[in-house]
């Protein structure tokens, strides 16, 4: 079964998230920030990452950028609300230069977020 690490530090949107992948019949675990996500891919190695850009302690630019310098090659999803002084497209095409398979702008439909998940893992 294809492993997916869900990293978000809204609980809300974080829980949401899990129930929309399990339903496309993936086995999800989940990490609050970079730090975390980290030490869980350390503990199991995912077949596919959605990370959201804007989190606390180690954020999801940071995270892609430790992945790529351990040459992880983990398919990532980036995913972003962006904020008052920093845009989502900002933050998605940031994230873009940095080699993640698909971005996804907060908010994304499932059919959307399938679209993603297919194309990050094809």
């Amino acid at each position: 079964m294809t492993k997916v690490l869900i990293v978000d530090d809204d609980e809300l949107f974080r829980t949401m998230l899990v129930e929309m992948v399990q339903r496309e019949g993936y086995q999800v675990s989940t990490a609050i920030d970079g730090n975390a996500a980290l030490a869980a891919i350390e503990r199991s190695r995912p077949d596919l990452v959605i990370t959201d850009i804007l989190m606390p302690e180690k954020d999801g630019i940071e995270l892609i950028m430790e992945l790529a310098q351990r040459e992880a090659r983990i398919p990532i999803i980036a995913v972003s609300g962006g904020r008052r002084s920093i845009s989502l497209e900002f933050n998605l095409e940031s994230a873009k230069l940095m080699g993640v398979r698909a971005t996804l702008p907060k908010p994304f439909t499932r059919e959307q977020l399938r679209e993603a998940i297919a194309d990050a893992l094809a």
